[in-house]
């Protein structure tokens, strides 16, 4: 005797294309029914796209003909066009909202690559959280997302009854990322409206609960989902990363203007590999050079938030999937980061 129960274990083996999650816990299933030996699935899936709903029938198909004894199968699939973002009028911005139960978002942002926001805003996050608040950190850099990497995560977001995404906990951070919900070597491939309703699905449908800050690691650069962000999410203001050479302030410079353009007030500059003490005598080393972070505090006027160095354990913790703060609180770095939280919980907007 077949029951429902069978029927959804055999289709918690069914990915959703391009995912590592089922179409079960992508709430896909809507109904199944059983008579005798014949059974019936009905599917909801909101796409554009006809090749998902078609791998999808014939995945579920395959799953459900190695049930025992089954006789005839039957998936239907009721196909919808995906929600679509409002649209603004040409000559008016959206409207920027607050996420329900978040007091306030913070954006940690760059105007390039490889200044190690990731780290500053993972570190921050769990800083934040020392001083005594509820704090979550999104990760939004779709295309390359890091966050589960960093925090030792490789966990599937499950979702509620009403299609709410529940986030990831570690280290009593709640955390969403795209690379939770892809394999370590599938790439996101997004264009333009679909990278604006994922960022949009992450802030919105995820179940972050009452929280005092929300902490957006976002991509490089001035593109897409920082548009997206600032003109959907009432921002209490955003954090520039930089590193203190030349090449990383004119980016930085970047961002900071986009930020002041869209009137969202730049909280200041954090100089990320600031300098490098040698462990064996103590010497400092100006690896990328030394004042670029304050000098463009100062023409930003905006505060010099922190300078952090370049340290082994900080990258070390990283890579185990334990950020620094969270390893070694007594760590010269992790000193550095909550003095920085403490300046942010000092700012008037936060």
């Amino acid at each position: 005797m077949i029951t429902p129960e069978q029927v959804r274990e055999k289709l918690l083996t069914v990915k959703y294309p391009g995912f590592s999650r089922d179409i079960v816990s992508f709430g896909l299933v809507k109904d199944i029914r059983v008579t005798g030996v014949d059974v019936v699935v009905q599917l909801a899936l909101a796409t554009n796209d006809p090749k998902i709903p078609q791998a999808i029938k014939e995945g579920s198909d395959a799953a459900l003909a190695q049930l025992p004894g089954v006789g005839q199968v039957t998936v239907r699939i009721d196909i919808q066009a995906p929600p679509q973002a409002p649209q603004a009028a040409s000559n008016a911005p959206m409207s920027a909202g607050a996420i329900e139960g978040v007091k306030h978002v913070i954006a940690v942002a760059s105007g390039k690559g490889g200044v190690g926001k990731s780290t500053v805003a993972a570190n921050l996050a769990l800083a934040l959280q020392q001083t005594g608040a509820a704090v979550g950190l999104c990760d939004c850099d779709l295309y390359g997302p890091s966050i589960g990497l960093m925090f030792g995560s490789n966990e599937r977001p499950m979702a509620t009854e009403d299609n709410r995404i529940l986030p990831i906990e570690r280290y009593g951070l709640r955390l969403m990322s795209m690379g939770f919900l892809l394999d370590d070597t599938a790439p996101a491939i997004l264009r333009g409206p679909m990278v604006t309703k994922y960022t949009q699905q992450f802030l919105r449908q995820v179940e972050w609960g009452a929280l005092d800050y929300l902490v957006l690691d976002l991509p490089p650069g001035t593109g897409d989902i920082q548009l997206t962000i600032v003109q959907t999410v009432a921002l209490a203001g955003a954090v520039i990363v930089t590193t203190p050479q030349e090449v990383a302030l004119i980016d930085a410079r970047k961002a900071a203007t986009m930020f002041q353009k869209v009137n969202v007030p730049v909280l200041g500059l954090i100089e990320n590999m600031s300098y490098f003490l040698c462990p064996s005598d103590g010497k400092r080393y100006d690896i990328f050079g030394s004042g670029g972070g304050e000098r463009e505090a100062a023409r930003l006027k905006v505060p010099l938030l922190g300078q952090i160095p370049i340290d082994i354990p900080t990258r070390e913790a990283g890579d185990r999937g334990q950020p620094v703060m969270a390893a070694d609180p007594t760590n010269p770095v992790s000193q550095s980061f909550l003095a920085i939280a403490k300046k942010l919980k000092e700012a008037r907007s936060v």
